[in-house]
């Protein structure tokens, strides 16, 4: 098994004398090479700065979206890697999962939505582990197939989005969606006053619509400025990593990594990979073992709504 948290050395030295480290099995050069970062570049600095060498370079939106960094035209493949043996569900903060927490924070989402939800399930020979489950992001996805009028529909990224000025609110993509990802907004939504002034945009769906369908964006515009999604900037445990299949690299903030290399060393999986929907959020298998939880620790805190004020008018549901 990958060696997760600490950096490997190799035989092979930098111009110091010094050995070369690795992440994730991702040398420094490497990473240098691939990304055109400056050697700046590697150490963690505030906000994930280093992260938009190897996500977005800083670049426009639409340059960003047609090139990979070296001008031939290649288009990014946003991905996920949720490592499973580091997620304990927050039960070691004492709090509910922060991951949902921070997203809807993030994305002024409404109760009771919750784009990336943790769920607590049973494993074989007793005890449970914690799912962290944000869109899937199918590459065969069958929303974007049954919406009758692409409302839904999926970048050239692979992000799949909705855009709630064309959505109908006929709700076949709940329907369609095998892993309950979606939500409707059944009156006027729960969330705070301010987001009212906030410019709406297709991939960042905010305020929320009434009529509507909503679900995890994926956050490909903060990867486009060097940032990374919500929910892996505030994962206490560094369990969630964000990166491009194209350029075949990730990272959780902390640590760099090659991305096919990770999921092979780590016998990773897609959640109903039989359905052939090709999901672009891969798992490696745990129950928070490598954060020191026992699998029989059972039961995570509720997830809060932060919203104290509501704008006028706002109901709340249940789903």
């Amino acid at each position: 098994m990958l060696n997760r948290r600490k950096l490997q050395a190799t035989p092979s030295g930098d111009a110091g004398g010094k050995p070369e480290e690795k992440k994730g099995g991702v040398s420094r050069r490497d990473f240098l090479k691939w990304s055109g970062a400056g050697a700046a570049a590697v150490a963690v600095v505030p906000q994930f700065r280093f992260v938009s060498r190897l996500l977005g370079n800083g670049r426009s939106e639409a340059e960003s979206a047609n090139t990979n960094g070296n001008g031939k035209g290649r288009l990014r493949r946003w991905s996920m890697i949720i490592d499973l043996s580091r997620c304990d569900g927050c039960q070691s903060q004492g709090t509910p999962p922060k991951c949902t927490e921070a997203c809807i924070e993030g994305h002024y989402a409404s109760e009771p939505m919750e784009w990336i939800q943790v769920y607590e399930k049973e494993i074989h020979g007793g005890g449970t582990q914690f799912i962290p489950t944000p869109c899937q992001q199918c590459q065969n996805a069958p929303c974007v197939n049954v919406c009758p009028v692409g409302a839904t529909f999926s970048t050239p990224e692979g992000v799949v989005l909705i855009d709630q000025e064309r959505c109908i609110g006929c709700r076949i993509c709940m329907a369609a969606c095998p892993y309950d990802r979606r939500f409707f907004n059944w009156g006027q939504a729960p969330i705070p006053p301010q987001a009212q002034f906030v410019e709406y945009h297709v991939e960042h769906q905010v305020p929320a619509k009434k009529g509507t369908v909503m679900k995890c964006d994926f956050c490909p515009d903060m990867a486009r400025v060097g940032k990374l999604p919500y929910c892996a900037q505030a994962c206490p445990n560094s369990a969630i990593y964000y990166g491009d299949l194209e350029e075949d690299i990730a990272t959780n903030g902390a640590e760099v990594l090659k991305i096919s290399k990770f999921l092979s060393d780590n016998q990773a999986y897609q959640q109903k990979e039989d359905l052939g929907t090709h999901p672009r959020v891969y798992y490696l298998p745990g129950h928070g073992e490598a954060v020191g939880r026992s699998p029989y620790t059972h039961g995570r805190k509720p997830t809060r709504w932060p919203w104290i004020e509501k704008i006028k008018g706002a109901k709340t549901w249940s789903r």
